[in-house]
Parts: C-alpha cells; sequence; structure tokens
C-alpha cells in the first residue's frame, strides 16, 4: 500500500493530523506512522491508536501488512 494512501485515509478520519510516514523495509508493505492530532486529547494511547487504525480499516493486514504506529498530541 503507498504511502500516500495510508495518509488519504489518516487524514478522512483525522483531517487536522499532522502524519510521518517511514517505509521500514522499502516495500510498500511495512511502514512506521507518527500522527500528531488534537482529536487525541485526553485520550489515552489505546484510543488514539484505534482511531488510527479504524481509519485504515479492512486494508490492515490485507494491503498493509505491518504499521508501526506511535501518536501525541500537538505541543
Amino acid at each position: 500500500m503507498l504511502g500516500t494512501e495510508i495518509e488519504a485515509l489518516i487524514r478522512q478520519a483525522l483531517p487536522d493530523a499532522e502524519i510521518t510516514l517511514t517505509d521500514l523495509a522499502g516495500d510498500d508493505n511495512h511502514w512506521a506512522a507518527h500522527v500528531v492530532s488534537a482529536q487525541f486529547v485526553g485520550k489515552p494511547r489505546i484510543a488514539q491508536h484505534k482511531l488510527v487504525y479504524a481509519a485504515i480499516g479492512t486494508r490492515m493486514g490485507g494491503e498493509l501488512h505491518a504499521l508501526q504506529l506511535t501518536t501525541a498530541v500537538p505541543t
């Protein structure tokens, strides 16, 4: 799955997100994502991650094999 597709899916759910993607294996299949969003304020880390994974939906585990995810609130 291309990084641009991952970013677009995340932006649909979290329009204010600052997203940094890194292709970990150079195969468009193993990604690291750092996502910063005001929508994460007051939510525990697990809830933040669930928002991102929900944005990717059923593509996770199929088109997108692995996603190393970190989330943060804006400073």
